[in-house]
């Protein structure tokens, strides 16, 4: 039986940290499939038929925005935010790690607003069971709580990177990539 030292604690947490990214991001991939069928049946609908529908745009909006929110996690985790690289690359490691470190903080700052803000938010929505203004009258508390999950998502994500670059500069060399 494997004994878990506490110096791999950090880096367990870090680890289920990537996993719950990892698994949320390819999960809520499936959100764009989703998306495209309802944009075609929209189509279909419309120039085919001449019978557009009431419920795709709206729905299509919901998607593709909580989409864009839950996926950001696993975008960070996997390195797809644009970065000034370009800018960093002839640095020392340790400089590169600072800046990184820097990078992270405004995004954890960025993240906590966008969690605070979202679930006030959320929380209005929800006291008065706010539904749009579209014909079918659909809920959009629940988009609004999407908001809320994904930027827990993408703050925890930034924690883990953001302790990975303090460990990094600190020892000199990549930790837990």
């Amino acid at each position: 039986m494997h004994h878990i030292k506490s110096a791999d604690k950090p880096g367990n947490m870090l680890q289920l940290i990537d996993k719950l990214s990892d698994i949320s991001g390819k999960s809520v991939s499936y959100l764009v499939w989703i998306g495209a069928v309802i944009l075609s049946v929209e189509v279909v609908s419309r120039y085919f038929f001449q019978a557009p529908t009431i419920w795709a745009h709206g729905y299509s909006q919901r998607i593709f925005g909580s989409y864009f929110i839950l996926v950001g996690a696993f975008t960070l985790l996997r390195g797809g935010h644009v970065r000034v690289d370009l800018i960093i690359a002839n640095f020392s490691f340790r400089t590169r790690k600072f800046f990184d470190i820097i990078n992270y903080l405004f995004l954890l700052i960025w993240s906590s607003v966008l969690i605070t803000e979202g679930w006030e938010f959320f929380s209005r929505s929800w006291k008065v069971k706010e539904v749009d203004e579209m014909a079918l009258a659909h809920p959009v508390y629940p988009v609004k709580f999407i908001l809320v999950t994904g930027a827990v998502l993408i703050f925890l994500q930034g924690l883990a990177m953001l302790i990975r670059a303090a460990i990094s500069m600190i020892k000199g060399e990549e930790y837990g990539s």
